[in-house]
Formats: C-alpha cells, structure tokens, sequence
C-alpha cells in the first residue's frame, strides 16, 4: 500500500459492495455515481412476486435486481471503485458469498421508513468481519432522523459511520463512498496497530 501512495502514477481497483433491502436505492446509487454505464440485471415484477415482495412505500417500483448492478467510480486519480449493487431480497442472498469474495468494504443502505429490511445486510457483513457504514436514503417525503438515533435503532457499534444521502444525486452517493474508504483505511490501521 505504501508503495501506491508513493507513486502518482500508481492505480489501485478495489471491489466495494453496495447492500440494503429491496427497493432501498441500490441500482439508483450504483447508476449515478458510475463513470461507465453500469451493468444492470433487472427484471420487472410480475405476479408471482406478489405476497413475496413487499413493495410498502415503493409501490411505484416495477422491477428489481436478481443477479446484481455493477459500476466503476473514480475518487481520484489512480483509485477505482468498482462497485457490486446486490440483490435486496432473501431469495438471492445465495449470490451474496460470490458478491463478496475480495470486497474491500460494503455500503448498507436504509430506507427509515423500512429499517427492518436493512437487518439482514448488517448481520452478513458484521459475521464476515467486512468494514461497512450505513448510509441513509433521504427519499422524498420521509421523515428524517439524527444519525444518532438510526444508530440507536440499529443496534450498531460506535465506530460503524452513518452517513445521510440522496442516492440520485452523483455527489451524494461518492461522499458515501469516500467515507467508506476512510473507515476501511482506520479499520486497517487500528488491525496492523502494535498492542502495547
């Protein structure tokens, strides 16, 4: 690591995931932070989603992701992010192990008005030992919470950070990431920290 800092010239690609329950924002957040055209595997919902996926506040949601959305976002000059927008629903987890083999960190998203459904993506990522933040989506017309008490009601560590943003918006979506890069690089210097 130290031999990129000290070449400019030097590149570095990390694999960063991008997580939460369905119809959370993922492919939103994925689409408007990637300097390519991102890979999309959305299907549209039909019936027989009907009962299985709960589409409370995002009624208007017409398809979804059954493989995962892929993007690449540069944060500056020689670091690429290529990210890997999972699938939000319990029926496509079985991806998730692939997903995040050589993921450097992930990004859980939140949707306050369904904060049950983000559980299940803290809970992988916290057994596996992967650094991740939280960041909330502001949508329209929710109600909107401290930090602190999204803390609170997620049960979460003190050093996991949580970030407000609105996933559509390109400078919104790259500070979250831009957070989950420091938080992994103080989560790698406090592991390789001598024990006195």
């Amino acid at each position: 690591m130290e031999s990129m800092r000290s070449d400019p010239n030097a590149s570095l690609a990390v694999k960063i995931l991008i997580a939460g329950g369905f119809g959370v924002g993922k492919t939103t957040f994925v689409g408007s932070v990637s300097d390519i055209r991102p890979l999309r595997t959305e299907e549209r919902l039909t019936e027989r989603s009907i009962g299985i996926d709960d589409t409370a506040f995002v009624e208007q949601k017409t398809t979804t992701t059954v493989a995962m959305d892929f993007g690449r976002a540069s944060l500056r000059t020689g670091l690429s992010l290529y990210l890997f927008g999972t699938p939000g629903q319990d029926r496509f987890w079985f991806m998730w192990d692939e997903l995040a083999q050589g993921a450097l960190g992930a990004i859980v998203l939140v949707d306050t008005r369904r904060l049950g459904d983000c559980f299940a993506s803290i809970d992988y990522f916290e057994r596996r030992g992967l650094p991740f933040i939280i960041a909330v989506n502001c949508f329209d017309g929710a109600a909107r919470f401290d930090p602190k008490d999204v803390r609170i009601a997620l049960d979460l560590e003190g050093d996991v950070p949580i970030v407000l943003c609105d996933v559509r918006q390109k400078e919104s979506a790259k500070q979250a990431l831009i957070t989950l890069v420091e938080h992994v690089m103080s989560s790698i210097s406090r592991r390789s920290a001598p024990v006195s």
